[in-house]
């Protein structure tokens, strides 16, 4: 296996130029009537146009390499990952991974808190640094093999704890159930959903519940999943040209995704900062992977339709944005279930949007486990 080669971000002075003018040239849709669920707020996004501009990118870029980041050829992709090690070399391992429309940037605060953790945080294929794969399909067990093979055969850790969120959510129940001699236990913001035939064979009421109401938002909610899994290439051409619609397309689902009200968008910088959000938009412009994000959604057709039950120690805190999941379905699929709570505050982007929370659980969890000492919490 190849060695990882040290990385750097380091956007060349004519792509930050060039933003700016495509930026400043930004034609704001005509005045209309606010409509409740039509997408992004014209205010909110020309205010978001006109701080990227003047967004001290540079300062950022130096905030985020200081977080040590690393190239590697697994298979057919060179995957990028940050690589936070513990100055303790028996520290737990622990792979964060993110989902969509997010990047691995979101995820460095939560991971910057875990000191006590080996922190691994990969971008997934055709994401940000990451190339796609360049034969085949992005599929689910695809990503979890590539995720394993990081962790263990490149990275060189035996045993480790995963988490994932959104699109690496079942990347993580996946690595999990298929890798128990490796995985010594699973965090989970967004708990396990049945397949399509599973759901079918629902009885409890608070079960068929819960997936009908996600099925009757799916028709207001869903366009965007829609577009991404049947007409990819087509939007990516506006995205991949127009920043400010790009960053229209992103936040819009920071804001609709994160618990914060919709009404109020703004209101979304309480969990998620104006400046991550403008890393986010940033990171998608220069690496124009817009398009490759797409992936998962169009070349997912030959997902699994069920999953094998995870047996490792698991630990569930369901984040607001589906506060109402049933813990009955939790039980069933995480056999070695610690802990079921349902999140006070933090949405679907749990470990971004409450980062100490998230942290203080990863760590309990490992306490539980017996992979850091109790003394090792008091010193954090």
């Amino acid at each position: 296996m190849q060695t990882p080669q040290p990385f750097r971000i380091a956007v060349a002075d004519e792509v930050l130029e060039d933003l700016r003018d495509r930026l400043s040239r930004f034609r704001a849709l005509p005045d209309s009537p606010r409509r409740a669920q039509a997408g992004m707020t014209a205010d909110y996004l020309a205010d978001l146009v006109a701080s990227w501009i003047a967004f001290d990118w540079r300062a950022r870029e130096e905030w985020l390499n200081r977080h040590a980041q690393f190239l590697v050829d697994i298979g057919d992709a060179t995957i990028h990952f940050a690589h936070l090690r513990s100055d303790r070399d028996e520290a737990p391992a622990l792979l964060v991974m993110h989902g969509w429309p997010h990047t691995f940037a979101l995820q460095l605060d939560f991971a910057d808190l875990l000191r006590d953790f080996h922190v691994v945080v990969p971008s997934f294929p055709g994401f940000a640094f990451s190339s796609p794969y360049r034969d085949g399909p992005i599929t689910e067990k695809r990503l979890a093999d590539t995720m394993h093979t990081l962790m263990t055969d490149v990275l060189g850790y035996d045993r480790y704890l995963t988490y994932g969120e959104d699109v690496s959510a079942n990347v993580n129940d996946l690595i999990a159930a298929t890798h128990p001699e490796a995985v010594q236990g699973i965090i989970v913001t967004h708990s396990h959903f049945p397949s399509r035939d599973e759901r079918a064979t629902l009885t409890a009421p608070e079960e068929r519940a819960f997936f009908a109401r996600l099925d009757a938002a799916h028709g207001t909610e869903g366009a965007y999943g829609h577009v991404q899994a049947t007409r990819p290439d087509t939007l990516a051409v506006g995205l991949n040209d127009s920043p400010a619609g790009l960053l229209a397309w992103l936040a819009e689902k920071l804001v609709e995704w994160s618990d914060t009200p919709t009404e109020r968008p703004a209101e979304v910088e309480r969990r998620i900062s104006r400046d991550r959000i403008l890393s986010e938009a940033m990171i998608y412009w220069v690496t124009q992977s817009i398009g490759t994000s797409f992936r998962p959604y169009y070349e997912g057709a030959d997902q699994p339709d069920a999953m094998p039950p995870v047996e490792v120690p698991a630990t569930v805190h369901i984040q607001r944005h589906e506060g109402d999941y049933p813990e009955s379905l939790a039980r069933r699929y995480y056999r070695d279930l610690r802990t079921f709570e349902r999140l006070a505050e933090g949405g679907h982007f749990a470990v971004a949007e409450v980062p100490e929370v998230m942290a203080d659980r990863t760590r309990a969890f490992a306490v539980e486990l017996g992979l850091l000492a109790d003394a090792a919490v008091a010193e954090r």
